[in-house]
């Protein structure tokens, strides 16, 4: 990631160095100034104060100015590092399959995002600058230092010694500290995003206590690691400190000592001094990039393994095109079971001719959503093969697949904005009049048209402006315009009410007339206008016929269809 914003990572290394060697020459021009410039003076010759002021002014504005410029280069280069990576973590989350989606929650997904990139973002916008400026002070110090009084350089070798045992120390604690304080802070973060997804469920059990204490106890643990490496902080600051000023306090008292017996100027001393304590400061800081790299490496870590993920449903190497498609599907000895497992569908024959609809029934994990999650390819088979017009839909390109079967879920997830759009969705690029008519060929289109701001109407967050029928009806009209030659209906019109399935059946003839349909449904109302019924229980298809034939035939779906005349039999 580094290596397209190499150039400008390269010129801020400059500058830093320049920056440094700006400040550098400070103490140095101050002891000329005190030991050659005033005497000169005092000779009449104000030649040498003049150039050492002059000096000293315009090495103190070119390092304020490079300071300045080092800072703005190093923002752009970390801040380009940071969009491509924010972009690549965002790709990569797009392209994993349902699988990881379904065990990887979305409050650590919030956390990548969010804790963990910010983290990277404050190492990257100062950290790196401030170690390579902290170490080119402690060098060119150390060589300043060396060049006006080798004695005194020798005092700051022996102060040196118990600032990198601080230092050291400080390392082993702030590692361990800090990595606790970013777990506890992304446990925080998807514990938050947790109760806030499922708020109505802890409204509606009366979770909001059991839920607080949850909270407050991660909240404390984020606290007490957060109080703990504030507390190594300040012994770290404080103990650097101690040496600094001690440091300084020695060296005063044996350079004064050699000025008092003129073996040193007071020049000297007092460039002395303030190179003593220029360079004992840039261990702080080093200190405290410690703390933001540590910060960041924890950090980097969980970034790192979530772009090593690997879909397990991934895009074909030489993927066959389908422009057009028939619908004809076809499992062949299909064996299929979640992750590591058990078989959730053992040697799953089935045809269904192109046009078809075909419903599949059974009791509640039987495998019917199976059928259709591995149609639809969001998860792929452990053997066998699901064709598509005789191809394996693991062949076949992405676009292509899409276009060709659509599926329509209970949950019937709306974008935030407006009706259009999220209708839009099945055809990005329809008109408003085609959008109306699918619309209009689901029967939603009276129940828009009556809002205040018809299809400019905002849904609002996760549509909750609109009744979960309501919403189920928007996914309809978005399939309609999709217009598949393979549609695929998951329990699509269970939020629906009785008026609301009734106008869904009508729109659903439109819907399902001259492509191929596999509806997954409870109830038998939609089920019954299907061409095909087929009766599913662990994975394995007990009864196939129509559902005239299934009823007169006194197996499973004839129970099935006698306990649902019963319910249409009993009074309100």
């Amino acid at each position: 990631m580094i290596r397209p914003v190499a150039r400008p990572a390269a010129g801020a290394a400059v500058l830093v160095v320049l920056a440094q060697l700006a400040l550098v020459a400070g103490p140095a021009l101050v002891a000329y100034g005190i030991d050659n410039a005033l005497p000169a003076l005092r000779e009449g010759r104000s030649g040498p104060l003049v150039l050492a002021s002059g000096v000293y002014l315009v090495a103190a504005l070119a390092g304020g100015w490079l300071g300045a410029a080092t800072v703005r280069a190093s923002a752009r280069v970390s801040q380009t590092i940071l969009l491509e990576l924010r972009r690549r973590v965002f790709r990569h989350t797009q392209r994993l399959d349902l699988e990881f989606h379904e065990r990887y929650t979305s409050g650590r997904i919030i956390s990548r995002q969010t804790s963990d990139l910010d983290a990277l973002r404050e190492l990257l916008d100062g950290g790196l600058t401030t170690l390579a400026s902290s170490v080119l002070a402690i060098a060119f110090t150390a060589i300043g230092l060396a060049v006006l009084d080798w004695r005194s350089g020798l005092l700051l070798v022996a102060a040196v010694v118990p600032g990198i045992v601080l230092t050291r120390w400080f390392q082993v604690r702030s590692q361990a500290q800090y990595r606790a304080s970013r777990t506890s802070a992304a446990r925080l973060v998807v514990q938050f995003v947790e109760a806030m997804t499922g708020i109505r469920a802890v409204q509606a059990f009366r979770r909001e206590a059991q839920t607080e204490a949850a909270y407050d106890a991660l909240a404390e643990e984020y606290r007490a690691n957060s109080a703990e490496a504030i507390r190594v902080n300040g012994v770290f600051d404080t103990g650097l400190t101690l040496i600094a000023n001690v440091t300084v306090a020695v060296v005063l008292l044996v350079g004064g000592l050699r000025v008092l017996d003129g073996g040193l100027e007071v020049g000297v001393l007092i460039g002395a001094v303030l190179y003593t304590r220029r360079f004992l400061a840039p261990l702080g800081q080093i200190g405290m990039f410690y703390n933001s790299f540590q910060s960041a490496t924890a950090a980097l870590e969980k970034v790192a393994a979530l772009l090593a993920e690997e879909p397990t449903v991934p895009d074909p190497v030489r993927p066959v095109a389908l422009p057009s498609v028939r619908g004809d599907l076809r499992f062949a000895d299909v064996t299929f079971g979640y992750g590591g497992g058990p078989i959730v569908l053992p040697h799953l024959d089935l045809h269904v001719p192109a046009g078809q609809s075909v419903a599949l029934v059974g009791r509640t994990g039987a495998g019917k959503s199976t059928v259709a999650k591995l149609l639809a390819r969001f998860y792929d088979v452990r053997d066998g093969a699901v064709l598509l017009d005789g191809v394996d839909v693991r062949e076949i390109a992405p676009g292509d697949l899409r276009r060709a079967v659509v599926m329509v879920t209970q949950e019937a997830y709306l974008f935030s904005g407006s009706i259009a759009a999220n209708i839009a969705i099945g055809r990005p690029g329809a008109t408003a009049a085609e959008v109306e008519a699918a619309a209009r060929a689901v029967g939603v289109h009276e129940l828009v048209a009556a809002m205040p701001d018809g299809y400019d109407t905002d849904v609002d967050k996760r549509g909750v402006r609109l009744s979960a029928g309501q919403r189920q009806l928007v996914s309809f009209a978005r399939a309609f315009l999709a217009d598949p030659a393979v549609l695929v209906l998951d329990e699509a019109t269970s939020s629906l009410d009785v008026p609301g399935e009734a106008q869904v059946q009508r729109g659903l003839r439109t819907l399902l007339a001259g492509r191929t349909a596999v509806v997954i449904a409870h109830r038998l109302s939609t089920v019954m206008g299907s061409d095909r019924v087929l009766v599913v229980d662990d994975g394995r298809v007990l009864e196939d016929g129509s559902p005239d034939e299934l009823v007169a035939a006194g197996g499973r779906f004839a129970r099935l269809h006698e306990e649902w005349q019963r319910s249409l039999a009993a009074p309100a």
